[in-house]
């Protein structure tokens, strides 16, 4: 079984709120937007047939603690059955406790993370919590068989740092190639951050990254890649968004990614 699940969370972000409304404005495109619902495999990824809307998650307590508790217990809930799940955020601080909970599930989880940014900072304004740290985070916790960051175009001197030390392969943008999806190893987990794409392409983020990758350059990849044990769709900001563009570019990566499961 396939299964969407929301996280309306943006508590971790660093510059503006807004992906919080993300799940629903992205669902909202299946009934409104101008879009059918088949992907570019032929499959018909529609509500209720291809795969199950398990709706958002409710947070009684927003701390960043008790978010990622209650993130992590509810995606452990999710795929005990064996299901494979795709979460929309959220900002990119939910993908630390969906992910921690795929690692309990499949060993050794390799996890291909797709963003302008590689949120690998060990102390990002005193909150270990912070969407600029996820992946450190998970680095940290030794049970990541392998990292692959793709379009990534904002390294600093820290964030180059953690990338050596923690062994992460990065394919930087400005040497962006497809050599790499051949290296890929199984079982695999996808974190997509839309402000991989260029700003032309999904103007909705709240870090406008100028030089990143084309819409057609993003579904190459995910339609490249092995099949997927899991995957979440984060940051798309629609506080930002210019007539639901980036909503469609939101729902047209959903609907790729779960025909890869």
């Amino acid at each position: 079984m396939i299964k969407l699940l929301g996280i309306p969370f943006d508590g971790n972000s660093s510059y503006l709120h807004g992906p919080g409304q993300a799940p629903g404005r992205i669902r909202q495109m299946e009934a409104e937007g101008s879009a059918n619902t088949f992907a570019e495999s032929g499959q018909d990824i529609r509500s209720g047939m291809a795969y199950q809307d398990r709706g958002n998650i409710v947070f009684e307590d927003l701390s960043p603690a008790a978010v990622y508790q209650t993130i992590k217990r509810s995606v452990r809930e999710e795929i005990a059955d064996g299901s494979k799940l795709l979460c929309l955020g959220g900002d990119h601080s939910v993908s630390f406790p969906i992910i921690e909970a795929h690692t309990e599930k499949y060993q050794p989880l390799h996890v291909l993370h797709i963003d302008a940014h590689p949120d690998l900072y060990e102390n990002f304004e005193g909150n270990p919590y912070s969407h600029a740290s996820p992946f450190a985070r998970l680095m940290e916790t030794g049970k990541i068989a392998s990292l692959t960051q793709v379009g990534i175009r904002t390294f600093n001197t820290h964030q180059r740092q953690q990338a050596k030390r923690y062994g992460v392969k990065v394919i930087e943008m400005k040497d962006l190639n497809f050599d790499f999806i051949a290296g890929l190893h199984t079982p695999l987990y996808l974190s997509f951050d839309i402000d991989a794409l260029d700003p032309a392409y999904a103007p909705g983020v709240s870090h406008h990254e100028p030089g990143g990758l084309s819409s057609r350059q993003a579904l190459h990849i995910i339609q490249s890649i092995p099949h997927l044990v899991g995957a979440d769709i984060v940051e798309y900001n629609p506080v930002r968004d210019v007539n639901n563009m980036t909503a469609m570019v939101g729902y047209k990566l959903m609907k790729e990614v779960m025909a890869r499961f």
